[in-house]
């Protein structure tokens, strides 16, 4: 009997926002595997009593970067952990997309603003800035030229709390085509969704988002199925991924372009495609014999 952990993060005093993390559990234990939800950061978790330690849901990750990245280098000594510690260490940092576009995968034009860097925010275009480390739109806001001012404060809450800045510009497409997500499990395409915008006009950068707004089924266009697996290919040991996501939107030509590349813990959307779910617990099953997650 296969020994699974599903990884996530201690939600204590609110629920638990991850409604796939029952049924994948539930699922993995119909087809005889024995699967237990742990929290990443339980010191009494013997994590090499698993053969195989899945992160699914550490959502609180990104304000505990480095310790996050220690424990998954920990937990990789005494396990197979997914996605590997490389990955995972790789993926923490949002200037991966400076990787990408050096590559040749057609990415969002990024700029990268650290502690101690100017303000040097664009006055002639609508923008985006946002940390480095962060998920589900934390401290990510939208400005124009005019609001310079509440950009700067922006990035001096930033700065002063040691995190990197990101600069895009806004990408307009996305408020009449949405942001597709296309998500692969075992080095194949699993499915895709669409969503609408996260960054409402006005919204303050520290104000709760909603992450997922208007979450739909999609069908990828073979210009989006292109530009991700260029994307996943350009990943630190590619076919050790067990899983990954891959956010696009388009640019002003109207091709889609990487947004966000997510290979820590992107949400899976079982919810949504039910029919996903034996794929991604045979591939679990898989993964936790040795088999290549790819």
């Amino acid at each position: 009997m296969p020994r699974v952990a599903l990884v996530t993060y201690d939600p204590r005093p609110e629920p638990s926002r991850d409604d796939d993390l029952p049924v994948l559990r539930d699922a993995l234990r119909a087809a005889g595997a024995e699967a237990d939800v742990v929290f990443w950061d339980d010191a009494g978790v013997d994590w090499g009593a698993y053969d195989l330690a899945v992160i699914r849901s550490t959502w609180d990750y990104s304000w505990r970067a480095a310790e996050f990245v220690a424990w998954a280098e920990r937990c990789a000594k005494v396990t197979r952990l997914a996605n590997p510690a490389e990955v995972v260490r790789w993926n923490t940092d949002k200037r991966y997309l400076g990787d990408l576009a050096a590559a040749g995968v057609p990415v969002v034009p990024t700029r990268y603003l650290a502690p101690g860097d100017a303000a040097d925010l664009p006055d002639d275009l609508e923008y985006v800035v946002k940390p480095t480390s962060g998920a589900g739109a934390r401290y990510a806001a939208r400005y124009t030229p005019e609001q310079h001012e509440t950009a700067v404060r922006h990035l001096a809450r930033m700065h002063e709390e040691g995190l990197t800045a990101m600069v895009q510009p806004y990408m307009k497409g996305i408020d009449a085509r949405g942001e597709r997500a296309l998500q692969f499990f075992g080095g194949r395409l699993l499915h895709a969704s669409r969503k609408r915008a996260v960054l409402a006009p006005g919204t303050a950068f520290d104000a709760a988002k909603v992450a997922h707004p208007g979450l739909e089924p999609w069908a990828p266009t073979p210009a989006e199925l292109s530009v991700a697996e260029r994307a996943l290919a350009v990943v630190p040991d590619e076919h050790e991924v067990l899983y990954a996501r891959v956010d696009l939107v388009d640019g002003e030509d109207g091709e889609p372009r990487v947004m966000e590349l997510e290979l820590v813990e992107p949400n899976l959307f079982l919810f949504l495609h039910p029919e996903s779910v034996p794929r991604v617990v045979e591939t679990i099953l898989a993964a936790a014999a040795g088999q290549p997650a790819a």
